[in-house]
């Protein structure tokens, strides 16, 4: 990890240098432990925002942790047949590979650095499995997903993809070059990821070298959430240590600034953190598993439609690319 790097960061586009006399550094607020927990078909993940009040999180609603691990020949599960209503999941691939297959005939690899983009909206039944390959080989397997509500009049839209392959992700370099920036989706310091939203979100990938410093602007209106994926480093004006597993929740500002510990494992170089902010909806929150909508009535709607197939079925062939 990461799947996505260049050997000369020296080429990359650069994140400009924060206007010092203009920048209000945000503090962080809370740093709490994401605790792990099975999903899908029995594999570990490690749930970011379930200790903290999730108006902080508004518009994500959850981030799991998938590995980093090894998985032995037969070991690897993933996530069967299952609906989605009401939002967005956005699955990250940073080593190994899933299959995704839905009840619109779709199907396909999320694999080494891509991200697929699903508008889950009126409704619709899909599975992210492991491939054959790894099911029987073993291997290496890491990767995020992450769920985007969708406000009241966007919930009903009908489902659809965005496919971003690892070649899409907008590559910047810190100010100093000691820092890569993989924007995957909205805009980061007036550079735009390949990542169409439906509410306005900031999502991207860092990587912070031993002893680096990245400072970057950020939107005053969004909130700013910190992730770490692996290593140890520390954030904001105060230097709270935040290490893997970890989620910053950070205060108002427009500006965010993480620094790399000198020292770090072997099994990781570098810092590896998610940054995630966004426009909070504001709107109130019906969640009950796979749906998530405004109110009650709509997640026993929800449930109705699934039991009675109207939210579609995953084919036993796929369409044709």
């Amino acid at each position: 990890m990461p799947a996505v790097h260049v050997d000369n960061i020296a080429a990359l586009p650069r994140i400009e240098p924060v206007d010092t006399k203009q920048a209000q550094e945000r503090r962080a607020l809370t740093i709490t432990d994401a605790p792990s927990m099975l999903e899908g078909a029995g594999f570990k993940v490690r749930r970011a925002f379930s200790e903290i009040d999730l108006r902080l999180s508004d518009p994500f609603i959850l981030l799991d942790h998938m590995g980093a691990v090894e998985y032995a020949p037969g070991e690897a599960k993933g996530a069967p047949d299952h609906p989605h209503r009401g939002f967005e999941t956005v699955t990250y691939m940073m080593d190994g590979e899933l299959e995704h297959r839905d009840s619109n005939g779709g199907g396909g690899l999320i694999t080494d650095g891509a991200t697929q983009w699903m508008t889950a909206g009126a409704g619709i039944v899909h599975s992210e499995m492991p491939t054959e390959q790894i099911v029987r080989g073993g291997g290496l397997f890491h990767g995020v997903q992450l769920w985007v509500n969708l406000p009241r009049a966007e919930k009903w839209t009908p489902s659809q993809y965005q496919d971003i392959d690892a070649d899409k992700v907008a590559l910047l370099a810190s100010d100093d070059g000691g820092a890569i920036v993989r924007l995957i989706a909205g805009d980061l310091a007036n550079h735009h990821g390949p990542g169409g939203t439906r509410t306005p979100i900031t999502y991207a990938h860092a990587s912070v070298s031993p002893g680096a410093r990245l400072q970057i602007p950020w939107r005053p209106d969004f909130n700013a959430l910190i992730y770490v994926l692996a290593g140890h480093g520390a954030v904001g004006p105060e230097r709270h240590a935040i290490r893997e597993g970890q989620l910053a929740v950070m205060g108002e500002g427009n500006s965010i600034t993480i620094f790399g510990e000198a020292n770090q494992e072997s099994r990781s170089p570098t810092l590896e953190l998610l940054l995630l902010g966004g426009s909070p909806i504001g709107e109130p929150v019906a969640w009950y598993g796979p749906f998530v909508m405004n109110t009650r009535e709509e997640i026993s709607q929800a449930i109705a439609d699934y039991q009675a197939g109207r939210m579609g079925k995953i084919p036993a062939k796929q369409r044709s690319e």
